[in-house]
Formats: C-alpha cells, sequence, structure tokens
C-alpha cells in the first residue's frame, strides 16, 4: 500500500502540474488541485483518510531534508546577502511581525479558538518550517498547512498586482515582497520577473522562517497569554 500510495501520489502531481501549466488558473493550481484530486480518489474507493497519510507520510518527512537545502540559496548567494543584510532583515522582520500581529488581531476580532489562532499565526512561512512553529506553541499542524497553502496562493495571485499597483521598480523590492508574502508561490512568481528578483524572494523566504522561528518560541507565547 506504501508504493501504490506513493506512486499515485506523485502521478497525480504530475497531472496537477500538467493541469496548471496549461491553463494557469488560480483553482488549477498544483498545490490546490492536487489534494482536491486525492480528496476524490480516496473517497471514490473509500480508503479511509488515515490508512492513506499512514502509507504515504514518508513523504511528509522529506519536508525535513527540504528544508536543510535552503541553506544552498544562502551559500550561493552569500556575496548578495552581505551586501544587503540590513536591508533584508528590517524588511522581513517588520513583515512578519505584520503578519502575526494583523492575523492574531483579525482572529480575535472574529473570535477564533486558541488552538485555531495558534494554527493560523504561522501561515506567512513556509511549509516544513510552520508545521514546526505550529507544534511549538500548540496549533494544529494539519490546519497550519492548509492555511499556509491559501496563504501562498492568495500572495501569488495579489503580489504581482500590488506591485505593480505601487509602481515597485527595484528588483530587490520585488524579491523580498513576494518571498515574504507568498513564500514558495511567491518565489516562483519572482522568476518571471527575472533572476534577481527570484534571489532575494529565496532570501526573503528563508529569512522569513528564521525570524518566524523565533517570534514563534518567544513572542507569540507572551502575545497568546495576553489575548486570553
Amino acid at each position: 500500500m506504501v508504493v501504490l500510495f506513493t506512486i499515485v501520489t506523485i502521478l497525480v502531481y504530475r497531472l496537477a502540474k500538467k493541469i496548471y501549466s496549461i491553463n494557469s488558473l488560480l483553482l488549477f493550481h498544483p498545490l490546490l488541485l492536487t489534494p482536491s484530486l486525492l480528496i476524490l480518489l480516496i473517497s471514490l474507493f473509500h480508503v479511509p483518510a488515515n490508512q492513506y497519510l499512514d502509507a504515504s507520510k514518508w513523504l511528509t518527512h522529506m519536508l525535513g531534508p527540504a528544508t536543510v537545502a535552503f541553506a544552498v540559496p544562502i551559500y550561493k548567494h552569500l556575496k548578495t546577502i552581505k551586501e544587503y543584510i540590513g536591508t533584508i532583515l528590517v524588511s522581513i522582520t517588520t513583515g512578519s511581525l505584520i503578519a502575526i500581529f494583523s492575523t492574531l488581531l483579525l482572529s480575535l476580532m472574529i473570535h477564533l479558538k486558541y488552538d485555531f489562532i495558534t494554527s493560523i499565526l504561522p501561515r506567512s512561512i513556509t511549509t516544513p518550517i510552520a508545521i514546526e512553529v505550529s507544534k511549538e506553541i500548540g496549533g494544529l499542524p494539519t490546519l497550519t498547512t492548509v492555511f499556509v497553502i491559501i496563504t501562498g496562493m492568495v500572495g501569488g495571485v495579489l503580489g504581482p498586482k500590488v506591485i505593480k499597483w505601487l509602481s515597485i521598480k527595484n528588483p530587490i523590492a520585488k524579491g523580498l515582497a513576494l518571498g515574504m508574502g507568498a513564500h514558495a508561490i511567491g518565489t516562483n512568481k519572482a522568476r518571471e520577473y527575472g533572476e534577481q528578483e527570484a534571489t532575494f524572494s529565496s532570501l526573503g523566504m528563508i529569512f522569513a522562517a528564521w525570524i518566524t522561528v523565533l517570534w514563534g518560541i518567544f513572542l507569540v507565547p507572551f502575545l497568546m497569554k495576553l489575548a486570553v
């Protein structure tokens, strides 16, 4: 069953990518279409969700090596990082704080439960690290994953429109904004602008993850105590 479910998952993902390459509508994005198709398949064949999760969990474990692989672009662009380290740290720190405070404020306004709020707070960073932050602050990793995907997709769609509306020309600003606001999906969008934008989007995504880990350990528990 492990081999079967793994092959099915990979094939469905490849199919979703193919569909998205033909028609780039938001609804056809692989991160949205793949789970939708998998849910449809396991429902049609009456496969229990827990059985599917157990059989395909090694794919989830691959998130660990994927996280470690973030060191590659950092090493590759070390010279660029040193040159613009101040800009990167100030902008990403500000962006991550805004993401946390705005999420917390909106969640309190609509009276969400504690575990729901802690699951949403890490939504603005890449999935592997968001899951760990969610666990650390008492959230539900599965729910966190859903909101990370939603955040990335919304940021990937609206990000370029905001950049155009604000007439942002600087490639560093474009890249950092997309990486901070839409992590992996934003980085994919940044590649459409150019190599420099993609580089800084990758760096923005990585630094946002690191900084949010610190917020998750020190700031979020304090804010949740005040909120509760």
